[in-house]
């Protein structure tokens, strides 16, 4: 008999996961099957019950849940407790045990570019729930530092007070963001600035950039978002969120069955169905 394992977001026709897992679980042999859930806020609890009583082997936690699946699992990992967000949740021996692999999916998405977090001045352009995952991953990770910029400098000053990792970090207004990013190393947009249809919009100008540089965003529709487009043309590394999406999904799938996956594999099986070929300039 099949394993089920799922997605549960609202809305969620538009999430890539099912086409990547099952293709994952054919080429693994493992006998699985991956399904989306269109899941209503109200309804959560009942379709977290319901996976349970058929036994299903996990499921992953997308918009708007992370946060509201937490009081209906079994247990919680430390880090996602932190974060306070969930988006995978492993059934271990009938228990629902909640994990967060969004910040160290990101993490390892830049395995690939050669950075080393520990020497790295690091940027985060938002203050929302992907932006807490990365911040508190690399955080535990003790770079030289780590700031945030915001619309609403508050709430960036929240997400550092919130940070239970010893590390050196700042918020700042974007104004003065924009003003000071050739001072990073890393920079990482976490909005939704950019994403389609929203194709012009960008979260702060790239004027004062310098080339040595790795700019990430987290969009990955479009593979090029206009802010990757300028750093860029300031002769910048740039990574769209493909990486992310990609390793968050891996350690995801290797917690339900043990097997770290084909990372490559994945890779081409997303790009080729958001029609592209390549989203790294090295």
């Amino acid at each position: 008999m099949k394993k089920l394992f799922a997605v549960l977001g609202d809305p969620i026709g538009h999430s890539m996961s099912p086409v990547m897992h099952n293709d994952l679980f054919s080429f693994y042999n493992i006998d699985a099957h991956y399904l989306p859930f269109h899941v209503k806020p109200d309804n959560l609890g009942h379709a977290v019950r319901g996976l349970k009583a058929i036994g299903a082997g996990g499921f992953n936690v997308t918009i708007p849940h992370k946060s509201a699946i937490i009081p209906f699992l079994d247990q919680v990992d430390e880090l996602a407790l932190q974060i306070g967000a969930v988006n995978t949740v492993v059934n271990v021996d009938g228990k629902f045990v909640g994990y967060n692999t969004d910040g160290l999916g990101f993490l390892k998405g830049l395995t690939d570019i050669g950075l080393h977090i520990s020497e790295s001045r690091v940027l985060i352009i938002g203050a929302g729930g992907a932006a807490r995952a990365i911040y508190f991953a690399i955080a535990k990770n003790l770079p030289k530092a780590v700031d945030l910029t915001n619309r609403t400098v508050e709430k960036a000053a929240n997400l550092i007070k919130d940070c239970p990792f010893p590390v050196s970090s700042k918020a700042i207004s974007l104004t003065e963001a924009a003003e000071k990013i050739g001072e990073y190393d890393l920079i990482i947009q976490t909005t939704m600035s950019g994403m389609s249809p929203n194709l012009n919009e960008q979260p702060l100008s790239l004027e004062n950039l310098h080339g040595q540089a790795l700019v990430c965003d987290i969009i990955y529709n479009p593979l090029e978002t206009k802010f990757l487009q300028e750093a860029k043309q300031k002769d910048a590394k740039i990574q769209n969120g493909i990486e992310m999406f990609v390793y968050q999904g891996a350690l995801a799938f290797e917690k339900w069955t043990g097997i770290f996956p084909d990372v490559k594999r994945m890779r081409e099986n997303v790009l080729q169905q958001l029609g592209g070929t390549s989203n790294v300039n090295r």
